[in-house]
């Protein structure tokens, strides 16, 4: 994958041959880029932000920045539903991004693609992992809490219901294995998982698909939600290597993050072994899953805006 390049100018894009939605690939001038990885350097070990945000992005109504919106009257917007808070964090890196190259290149970087830029290079800091990225996309106007349920896979989720869910979004099952081992850096909040020690189901208490002894150690940290609403302490995604995005959770899938019952779908498990076993094909297969994912449902043209601010649409 090699170092991060030096780019072009962003006014200065290449085509792509066989983008059909509107995307080009698009380097951002140097000044950019190192915003991009300062401000990505902050968090790279905190919460993985960024990384976050974008894999959130084409979940709803596309790459189109919603998960960024503040709630308005009424209307809660995506970030404050219980599966984006308090675990969605970096906010104000991307902030601070926007602000510095609104300096630079004022109404020309969307606030989505600011996300996935420096998701991209968030997962350079931490493995090395780089690619080329389609850049273009616009800003939508609208984010609403109401949205998540229907969309976002939720922590329950099984094996099927996760690739259900991916490829209602076009991604195939490979791509669902490929990401689902991609979390494996940054911090997950008990309450997202402890249903998964205590109150799985009426047959069993924990899920029977989770490693006991995961069990007992996430027991130690995650106390009964009934314990008190205040107490939600949050555990490393990856335990073994928790600063680093690696395909150790597909390796050793005890992330909080990662469903072990994929590996009940003899084709699953195959893509989950092949992945634990080949880590640079598991870097190659994962820039492609991102990539891919830039092309849902994307804005572009005169379809959405450049947002000004990132928590708020243009007046």
């Amino acid at each position: 994958m090699g170092q991060v390049r030096d780019w072009d100018t962003y006014s200065r894009p290449r085509p792509r041959p066989e983008s059909n939605r509107g995307l080009i690939f698009k380097y951002h001038p140097r000044p950019v880029g190192d915003i991009f990885r300062g401000k990505t350097a902050q968090i790279e070990v905190r919460e993985s932000g960024p990384r976050q945000a974008e894999f959130k992005l084409p979940s709803l109504r596309g790459c189109d920045g919603s998960v960024l919106l503040d709630s308005t009257p009424g209307k809660p917007a995506e970030k404050e539903h219980p599966a984006n808070n308090p675990s969605l964090q970096g906010f104000e890196v991307i902030d601070e991004a926007k602000a510095q190259i609104e300096a630079i290149c004022p109404k020309t970087v969307s606030c989505a693609d600011i996300v996935a830029f420096a998701a991209r290079d968030s997962a350079f800091m931490v493995r090395g992992i780089n690619y080329a990225l389609p850049a273009g996309c616009r800003d939508g106007r609208v984010s609403l809490s109401d949205d998540i349920p229907q969309n976002l896979s939720a922590p329950f989720f099984n094996a099927t219901q996760l690739e259900d869910n991916f490829a209602r979004k076009g991604l195939s099952r490979d791509k669902m294995v490929t990401l689902s081992g991609a979390h494996s850096i940054g911090v997950s909040h008990c309450s997202s998982f402890s249903t998964r020690l205590y109150f799985f189901n009426a047959t069993h208490p924990q899920d029977p698909f989770m490693d006991p002894n995961y069990v007992a150690f996430l027991k130690t940290k995650c106390p009964p939600s009934n314990a008190g609403a205040a107490i939600n302490p949050t555990v490393a995604l990856d335990i073994v290597t928790p600063n680093r995005l690696d395909n150790n959770i597909e390796e050793a899938p005890w992330g909080t993050d990662f469903r072990p019952d994929i590996l009940s779908s003899p084709s699953m498990a195959k893509a989950v072994m092949y992945n634990a076993k080949y880590g640079s094909k598991w870097e190659a297969k994962f820039a492609s899953a991102v990539v891919r994912m830039g092309y849902i449902d994307v804005l572009t043209g005169k379809h959405g805006e450049i947002r000004k601010n990132c928590h708020i649409v243009n007046y």
